[in-house]
């Protein structure tokens, strides 16, 4: 019992002879380190103002700036705006001032890279478009649902999309953004489209203007034949409910329907239709701390 007392204490001595070395030489660590700073205090001084002058010097100097346009593709044209951006972003890298001059860019060796991506949302994609749903709901039996509404056949579709691009000094909408729409919308092919399908939108709306007053002459009607049949305190089944019911709905479908063409008027008149647009959002590089 003995020995192994004096093993003990001999085992514990050695752990808090190990302890005590860490410990001072960590005191000496912290020491030595003290005694650098010191002894290089003007050095490490002229660096720190060096570097902070350079930090401040470069990100003056060395920056961009982000802009956005969120936009809607109307009468399927969604392929075209994707080429369109695809085919400036080529002229950008190949730095073709006399095409980007020519489609009205001002300062065309401003940009850097122009690039569009879709706002992916699978429920605008599918609303009131039951053979958007039948598609997405078939392609997922086959795969990952994810993977398919990310992929580039599907978000080519979906109705919005973001138009990014940098500059290296700050744009205007008159500088940048407007000629790049004006540019996604010189189409001779979907501007026929675009007065075709409006043109067929405003007479939809004047047919379903006449089928609304002729269903509201009809109620007209029937209130009318109603009250003289209670004035004359005769009592009349009227085996049409059913069908006046059907006349109602047909009525009150046709003016949600005519608030959605209303609508549709406004969100069409071009082709590429612009949402919003963000610009001159700087982009710091991060060489001094803010």
């Amino acid at each position: 019992m003995s020995t192994n007392s004096q093993d003990q204490e001999i085992d514990l001595g050695q752990v808090f002879k190990k302890i005590g070395n860490i410990y001072q030489s960590f005191k000496d660590s912290i020491f030595d380190f003290i005694l650098f700073i010191k002894r290089n205090i003007i050095v490490l001084g002229i660096l720190f103002i060096v570097g902070a002058v350079l930090g401040y010097y470069l990100d003056k100097t060395d920056k961009s700036y982000n802009h956005s346009i969120i936009v809607t593709p109307n009468f399927g044209s969604n392929d075209y705006l994707y080429g369109k951006i695809n085919l400036l972003n080529s002229k950008i890298k190949e730095d073709d001032t006399l095409f980007l001059n020519a489609i009205g860019l001002k300062k065309a060796d401003n940009l850097n890279e122009i690039e569009i991506k879709p706002v992916i949302d699978v429920y605008k994609f599918i609303n009131n478009k039951p053979e958007n749903f039948e598609l997405i709901k078939l392609m997922a039996e086959d795969g990952d649902l994810k993977e398919i509404i990310e992929n580039d056949i599907t978000s080519k579709n979906y109705p919005f999309h973001v138009i990014s691009f940098k500059t290296k000094d700050k744009t205007t909408n008159e500088i940048t953004i407007n000629p790049i729409l004006s540019f996604l919308n010189n189409s001779e092919y979907f501007d026929a489209n675009k007065k075709q399908q409006n043109e067929n939108i405003k007479i939809k709306m004047i047919a379903n203007d006449s089928t609304i007053a002729q269903i509201n002459s009809l109620l007209d009607d029937f209130s009318n034949t109603a009250s003289g049949n209670q004035k004359n305190d005769k009592l009349v089944y009227y085996n049409e409910n059913n069908q006046l019911n059907e006349i109602i709905k047909t009525k009150d479908l046709l003016i949600s329907e005519q608030g959605s063409n209303r609508i549709q008027l406004i969100n069409s008149d071009q082709t590429i239709k612009e949402i919003s647009t963000t610009i001159n959002k700087k982009t710091l590089k991060g060489f001094i701390i803010k």
